[in-house]
């Protein structure tokens, strides 16, 4: 199993869950509301106040998923939520070595 995480623009999320929902074996995703800044050699900031201020707020989604459709999801999140501009956002992926569902057993 892998899990693919992504930090995006929130702008994004609405775009990209119905891309995801329309994925054939989508499992579902986790989403959290988080902050972030750039590197400052790729922003360009100029001093200690702009480095320390540009905090944006972004959102991370994870997914565990099998690993056939990891690349799948990644490529769909990379297409839904590139705009070309610094900020877009990273994705990633991890060899998740096990994972169980919780769910309520029957009696």
């Amino acid at each position: 199993m892998m899990e693919v995480k992504a930090v995006i623009r929130p702008n994004k999320l609405a775009a990209l869950r119905t891309a995801l929902l329309e994925t054939p074996g989508f499992p579902g995703m986790t989403v959290t509301k988080v902050e972030g800044c750039s590197a400052p050699s790729r922003t360009g900031k100029s001093n200690i106040k702009d480095e320390l201020t540009d905090y944006s707020s972004k959102v991370k989604i994870e997914i565990v998923c099998n690993d056939e459709i990891a690349p799948v999801l990644m490529d769909r999140i990379v297409t839904i939520c590139q705009t070309g501009q610094i900020g877009d956002g990273v994705v990633w992926c991890t060899e998740v070595p096990k994972a169980f569902f919780i769910a309520k057993s029957t009696p």
